[in-house]
C-alpha cells in the first residue's frame, strides 16, 4: 500500500524539538518552591505541633480487593509511589540529551558522565572512612546524589553571567548521579528479593515494549501497565523507584510525524474553502482530526511527557516530599556528631574533589572534552554547588538510617546543603564578576 505524504506514517520520524531552555526555568522556579517547603517542614518539626505533623505521614493508606490488602503509610506514597514519577522524568531528561542533546557526541557526554563518577565514587569512601565501625557505616549511599533543582536554583539567580556550557555540565552530571543513586538505591538498600513479583514486572516491561511495537501511543494504556509494573516491584522487595527509571528509558526520543508530513496535512485542511462543513462524517472533519493527531504526534513521546509531568514533579511532588521528610527536631536528645560531621565532610569536601579529580582525568586521556567556554575555574565553583544533596540525600537516609540515627544525618545533610549552596554562589559570582571585569 502507498503510503502518501498526507497521511500519518506508520514509523517514527526523526524531529525532535529540545526544551532545555523551559526545563531550566521550571527546575530554578522549583528550587524556590523545595526551599519554602523544607523551611516550613523545619518549622513545624520543631513547634509544639511536631507530634501531630511528623504523626501525620506515618498514617496508612491503600486498597483493598478480596482478600488481598495493600496499604502503605503517606510518607512510603510520596517516597516510593510519588517519586518514581520524579526518577521517570529524570531518566526522560537523560535519554533526551543522550539521544538528540548535545550529549548524543560521546566524549561531550564522558566529561560529566565520569564526573559524576567521581562525585559519587570521592564522597561515599571519604565517607566510610570517617565513620569506620561506627553506627551507620551503612549510610554510605546518602552523601551520592546533587539536589538539581537547588543547583540549578543557585544558577538562575547568577543568570546569563555564566556559560551555557556551565548549566549543561552540572544538570548533566546530576541526572548521572541521579540515575546512579537510584541504582545503589535497588541493589543496596532493598529487601529479599520475591521472584515470582521481580518476574512479573519483567514480564510487564516486556510488554510495554511489545505494546510499543504494535504502534499504540495512548498515555492511558502506558500509565495503566506503569502501574502494574511499579506494584509488581514494590512487592519484589527492589526499590519500586527503579521502575520510573526503566520506563522513562524506554521511552522514545523521536517524533512519529516528521515536518514535511505535518505541513502536508495542515495544507489539506486549509484547501478546504471557508465555510466547510466540519461536522458529520465528511473529507474536511477526517482531514481535521487528523491534523489535531498530527500536530500532537510531531512532538516526540519525551517531549510530550515532559511537559505534561515535569510542573507536577516540579511543583508537587518535590514540595510535598521536602515537606514529609525534612522536618528535623533541632534540639532532639539522640545526636551523632561524628555521624553528622561524616556526612558534612563527604559533601561539602568530597563531592566537589571528586568531580573535579575525575573529571580533569577524563580531559587529560582524552575520554572526555572540556567545552572552550568553560574553564577549570567556573568548573571549579560549580562543583561545590554539587554539595547540595537535599532530596535524594534524604530520599536514601530514610532508608539506609536506623530510626535513632535519622536525625543526625538530617542534620549532616541541612548542613552541607547550606554550606555547599553558600561557597558555591559565592564563588560563581566572584568568577563572573572578575570575567566580565577583564573583558
Amino acid at each position: 500500500m502507498k503510503d502518501s505524504i498526507e497521511q500519518l506514517p506508520n514509523e517514527s520520524a526523526d524531529i525532535f524539538t529540545k526544551p532545555f531552555a523551559r526545563f531550566l526555568r521550571i527546575e530554578a522556579l522549583s528550587g524556590a518552591a523545595l526551599l519554602l517547603c523544607t523551611i516550613i517542614a523545619l518549622v513545624l518539626s520543631n513547634s509544639i505541633w511536631s507530634s501531630e505533623v511528623l504523626g501525620f505521614w506515618e498514617i496508612k493508606a491503600g486498597f483493598s480487593i478480596g482478600g488481598i490488602e495493600y496499604d502503605r503509610t503517606l510518607k512510603h506514597w510520596i517516597n516510593d509511589g510519588l517519586m518514581t514519577l520524579f526518577f521517570f522524568v529524570v531518566a526522560l531528561e537523560l535519554k533526551r540529551e543522550l539521544v538528540l542533546g548535545e550529549l548524543r557526541h560521546l566524549r561531550m557526554a564522558a566529561l560529566p558522565l565520569v564526573a559524576a563518577l567521581g562525585g559519587m565514587i570521592v564522597p561515599a569512601g571519604l565517607f566510610i572512612l570517617l565513620v569506620g565501625k561506627n553506627p551507620g557505616a551503612s549510610g554510605w549511599g546518602t552523601v551520592m546524589s546533587t539536589d538539581t533543582a537547588f543547583v540549578i536554583g543557585c544558577l538562575a539567580v547568577l543568570g546569563s553571567r555564566l556559560p551555557h556550557s556551565l548549566r549543561l555540565f552540572l544538570l548533566s552530571l546530576a541526572i548521572f548521579d541521579d540515575v546512579g543513586a537510584i541504582l545503589v538505591v535497588a541493589v543496596a538498600y532493598g529487601d529479599a528479593v520475591n521472584w515470582v513479583a521481580l518476574g512479573l514486572a519483567a514480564l510487564g516491561i516486556v510488554s510495554v515494549a511489545g505494546v510499543a511495537r504494535l504502534g499504540i501511543r495512548s498515555m492511558a494504556v502506558y500509565f495503566a501497565m506503569g502501574g502494574l509494573i511499579w506494584i509488581a516491584v514494590d512487592a519484589s522487595g527492589i526499590h519500586a523507584t527503579l521502575s520510573g527509571v526503566i520506563l522513562g528509558l524506554m521511552t522514545p526520543a523521536r517524533s512519529w510525524v516528521s515536518d514535511t508530513r505535518l505541513q502536508a496535512i495542515f495544507n489539506r485542511v486549509t484547501a478546504h474553502p471557508p465555510g466547510a462543513q466540519w461536522s458529520g462524517n465528511t473529507p474536511a472533519r477526517r482531514d481535521l482530526r487528523r491534523a489535531g493527531v498530527a500536530a500532537r504526534e510531531a512532538l516526540s513521546p519525551i517531549e510530550r511527557l515532559e511537559m505534561l509531568l515535569h510542573p507536577w514533579v516540579a511543583f508537587t511532588i518535590m514540595p510535598l516530599f521536602a515537606l514529609a521528610n525534612a522536618g528535623v527536631a533541632i534540639g532532639a536528645d539522640e545526636f551523632d556528631a561524628m555521624l553528622a560531621t561524616s556526612i558534612f565532610a563527604a559533601f561539602f569536601v568530597g563531592k566537589p574533589v571528586g568531580i573535579v579529580l575525575f573529571a580533569f582525568a577524563a580531559v587529560r586521556i582524552r575520554v572526555g572534552v572540556r567545552p572552550t567556554d568553560l574553564p577549570w575555574s567556573l568548573l571549579v565553583g560549580g562543583s561545590l554547588l554539587t554539595g547540595i544533596g537535599f532530596t535524594m540525600a534524604l530520599f536514601i537516609a530514610e532508608l539506609a538510617f536506623e530510626p535513632s540515627l535519622l536525625t543526625s544525618a538530617k542534620l549532616g545533610i541541612l548542613a552541607a546543603s547550606v554550606a555547599s549552596a553558600a561557597a558555591g554562589f559565592l564563588a560563581l559570582a566572584w568568577l563572573a564578576k572578575r570575567q566580565n571585569l577583564s573583558e
